[in-house]
């Protein structure tokens, strides 16, 4: 496991156009999943510690952000061959028991992961209604223990990018184990 931190912020760069298959059985598109008042494209992973230390915190702040018109998805990225609770099958396992709120991607060429620049698990990318980056930070001041009364830095962000438009200036980068990218022969 490599921990991994995410870039500052891109401001204004535009989400990048995919297709993927989810654990539902549907096939999912970029301007399918946009909320009215923007969307949140999480990186996210099953065998992560840090991903698992949040899980409870993204399904509440997610089915909280829909009131503000700000709709979530969340896409998996890792190579299962050595992590195979990673694998499309443990996907579809983990989104039906802790109920995810959001579709569940897999990104099985990686090519989507590679588009955005994602680099971690977790790595939250916050759009406006324009599907223009706002938020490239962290869930909260958490890693892979909860904090009591952490500051909810993604919701907070995602509700003024909801607000205004914009998402604030200063960004403290999420933190995640990387990306299990897969071996390139030749």
């Amino acid at each position: 496991m490599v921990r991994t931190e995410t870039p500052v912020c891109d401001f204004g760069r535009p989400a990048p156009e995919f297709r993927l298959p989810g654990v539902d059985g549907r096939t999912q598109a970029l301007q399918d999943l946009r909320g009215p008042n923007g969307l949140l494209v999480m990186f996210i992973c099953n065998h992560c510690p840090y991903v698992q230390a949040v899980r409870d915190r993204l399904i509440r702040d997610a089915a909280e952000l829909k009131a503000y018109g700000i709709n979530t998805v969340a896409i998996m990225s890792n190579d299962p061959t050595d992590y195979p609770e990673d694998s499309f099958a443990n996907m579809k396992s983990i989104a039906a028991e802790l109920k995810f709120p959001f579709p569940y991607l897999y990104d099985e060429t990686q090519e989507v992961a590679k588009a955005f620049g994602a680099v971690c698990t977790p790595d939250f990318f916050g759009y406006d209604k324009d599907l223009k980056l706002q938020y490239r930070g962290r869930l909260d001041e958490s890693r892979k223990q909860p904090v009591p009364n952490a500051r909810r830095d993604l919701f907070e962000a995602m509700k003024q990018v909801a607000r205004t438009g914009q998402g604030p200036k200063d960004q403290i980068p999420s933190m995640g184990c990387s990306i299990k990218w897969k071996e390139v022969n030749g």
